[in-house]
């Protein structure tokens, strides 16, 4: 039996939530990715690579036809995109740079750019990021969810993130939209930088926290609240809560204690229900 009704209905669900292709969308920024850093791609002649740059002006700007009000309005937002690409270029040079220069481990700048995810992630996050200060809706998301899926690394495209920024390990990272992150600043794994309240009627207010210049935030830290600050040069260590400001120059760890069993530490027999 055909359900005219339920096909009527979901194809004017689909018209009207402008649905972008997720598959194009992550192919496109693959291809922004490896046109920026690919070997390969590096070695064209400068034709070749001008052809390649207005193919993929060309997928932008069909991709942000899906949800911009004209065709017109997608090939200004794609022109302004690829202006801007000069400089998120440099900007990831330094935060490459920021990493070599942070990570023992780290030999050369080819290999952060080809194989650490925590520069993939901040590279597709600074792409992204670029497109939401345009306006343009939904695609930006969709580029940081790719990261997120490839990387465990999740950044809100609308996050405020400064020069050389460091990402070691990464998996778990969180970054919330409206964080602010200064110059300087290295994250490791399992770091969140989350909100408080997480209610609907927050959406317009700074939820999540700010953190100042040359500031460094070891695994497993949270830090929530966006009327926190984290002050310039501060040091915050591993598994620590974090919910109110702390000064410049801190240093914020949980102490370790040791406890020494003795012959018979547990007086009560231990059950374990699996």
């Amino acid at each position: 039996m055909r359900n005219t009704d339920f096909i009527k209905e979901l194809i004017q669900f689909k018209a009207q939530a402008r649905f972008i292709d997720k598959p194009a969308a992550e192919a496109l920024i693959e291809g922004i990715f490896r046109f920026l850093f690919s070997r390969e791609e590096a070695e064209w002649q400068e034709a070749a690579a001008l052809a390649r740059q207005t193919e993929l002006q060309q997928e932008l700007c069909r991709l942000l036809s899906k949800t911009a009000t004209d065709l017109e309005t997608a090939a200004l937002q794609s022109e302004t995109f690829f202006e801007a690409l000069p400089g998120i270029y440099r900007q990831l040079l330094k935060d490459a740079e920021a990493i070599l220069n942070f990570d023992p481990a780290a030999q050369n700048l080819a290999e952060i750019i080809i194989s650490y995810p925590g520069f993939y992630a901040t590279a597709i996050y600074r792409l992204s990021h670029q497109l939401a200060q345009q306006q343009v809706p939904l695609l930006p998301r969709l580029f940081t969810e790719y990261a997120h899926g490839r990387t465990g690394i999740d950044i809100h495209p609308s996050a405020v993130i400064g020069e050389s920024f460091a990402i070691d390990h990464g998996t778990g990272i969180v970054v919330g939209e409206t964080a602010r992150i200064g110059s300087n600043v290295k994250l490791y794994q399992s770091v969140t930088l989350g909100a408080l309240n997480v209610a609907k009627s927050y959406a317009a207010f700074k939820r999540h926290p700010t953190i100042e210049d040359d500031v460094v935030i070891y695994a497993g830290a949270t830090i929530l609240g966006g009327d926190t600050i984290i002050g310039r040069g501060s040091i915050i260590g591993g598994n620590v809560w974090i919910t109110h400001s702390i000064p410049s120059n801190s240093v914020v760890y949980h102490k370790s204690e040791i406890h020494i069993k003795d012959r018979n530490p547990f007086p009560e027999p231990l059950n374990f229900i699996i």
